[in-house]
């Protein structure tokens, strides 16, 4: 099998950054076709937060006002003391003249998936491609052909550009030798979603919320069906004894103490990486989300700022599409890099070394700190328009 026009844009990747990728590709009138390894969608529970100018991106798509009908609106997020009670809550009200939508959803990334995926295949503006991998990455100077293995049978696609949006473990990174520097954090993250209702006897919780516990952290994360709780194995307590369903009810039971068991749904462990490519760029090749930087999810920031890296990347290729001088893509880099290290990599990194703080005295004066930010009209809007993710984009669009 071979498809040798290379009048269009290859995309690898059928997660959000890949079919937002798509979507703007098709709406501009540009060729492309999607392809992706696995035969469909995933509803595996990844990102779960959507920043606010994530939603004015999707809205001009049309797409904000039915992704919020699916999830649940959060006004506000917090960072707390567990034993006590005492918290520093930030109302994102406070950036309401910077954007439309002064809050955070929180909505599985799957349902966003679904949504793009369905206005992709009802426009019929490019091809998509389920239970196609990828293989190997070549390049000329007039284009880019993709080796691929789709139902046992090899095959190539030949393009102008490739987007290389396929996520942390990108084989088109891998193909093409991008470097990936960075760290692995030392903890293992245990993710446990149960339906109990938590806002019912936490008082004052938010959906959003960073707790410090006695000798530990965790995290409650609402969505509309159910909480999303990141644990931590014990200090005494290997991975494998801190996945186990007794392990997770005690976690759970040091919550809020319960009669019964917990209805946990699921139980899932993740490593935490920091990494970052030194050039998103290789040629023809553009790489953009989780296949060039990942980062602690603490904040929320990593599937986001793949969303903004697609719309950035669209209009870049869009200008260079209908004439623009192909320089332009080192461009993209210029823009997006720098944010993802400092503003993404940058923030998440700061916000998860906080959060595994032992000592209670430093927590203490990181918490009046926060609290105090929290309650100055004038510090909690900068600190918001970062956190948010909308400093960051401005920042980017002053480069040139």
């Amino acid at each position: 099998m071979s498809s040798g026009d290379r009048n269009r844009i290859i995309i690898a990747g059928a997660g959000p950054v890949g079919l937002v990728a798509a979507l703007l590709l098709g709406r501009r009138g540009i060729p492309f076709t999607l392809i992706e390894g696995e035969d469909a969608l995933s509803d595996d529970l990844r990102a779960s937060t959507f920043h606010p100018p994530t939603l004015d991106l999707l809205d001009a798509q049309g797409l904000a006002a039915p992704l919020i009908a699916m999830g649940l609106i959060s006004p506000t997020w917090q960072i707390r003391v567990h034993e006590t009670g005492e918290r520093a809550v930030f109302d994102l009200a406070a950036i309401a003249g910077d954007t439309r939508h002064p809050y955070r959803l929180q909505c599985e990334q799957s349902k966003l998936c679904r949504l793009l995926l369905a206005q992709v295949l009802a426009e019929k503006r490019g091809e998509v491609r389920m239970g196609t991998r990828l293989e190997q990455v070549t390049q000329d100077d007039d284009g880019v052909s993709v080796r691929i293995l789709a139902d046992g049978e090899p095959g190539t696609i030949e393009g102008r550009y490739l987007i290389g949006a396929d996520g942390s473990r990108s084989a088109v990174r891998h193909s093409l030798g991008f470097s990936f520097e960075g760290k692995t954090y030392p903890e293992t993250t245990i993710l446990a979603t149960t339906t109990f209702p938590f806002q019912d006897h936490l008082p004052g919780l938010s959906n959003v919320n960073y707790v410090w516990k006695a000798k530990g952290t965790f995290s409650l994360l609402r969505l509309p069906q159910l909480w999303r709780c990141s644990l931590y194995p014990d200090p005494d307590e290997s991975i494998e004894d801190g996945l186990q369903p007794a392990s997770v009810q005690r976690k759970l039971q040091e919550i809020v103490p319960r009669d019964e068991p917990y209805e946990v749904l699921e139980i899932r462990a993740y490593r935490i990486h920091m990494r970052i490519v030194d050039d998103y760029r290789a040629g023809r090749v553009l790489l953009a989300g989780d296949a060039a930087h990942v980062n602690s999810p603490s904040g929320g920031m990593g599937m986001n700022g793949g969303i903004h890296d697609a719309v950035e990347l669209v209009e870049t290729l869009a200008d260079i599409w209908n004439g623009a001088d192909e320089r332009l893509l080192d461009r993209y880099t210029r823009r997006r890099r720098p944010v993802a290290e400092a503003e993404i990599l940058g923030q998440s990194d700061r916000n998860r070394a906080r959060m595994q703080e032992r000592d209670i005295a430093k927590r203490r004066e990181m918490l009046a700190d926060l609290q105090r930010v929290a309650d100055d009209p004038e510090r909690a809007r900068d600190h918001l328009l970062r956190s948010s993710m909308i400093a960051g984009l401005r920042q980017a669009a002053t480069i040139a």
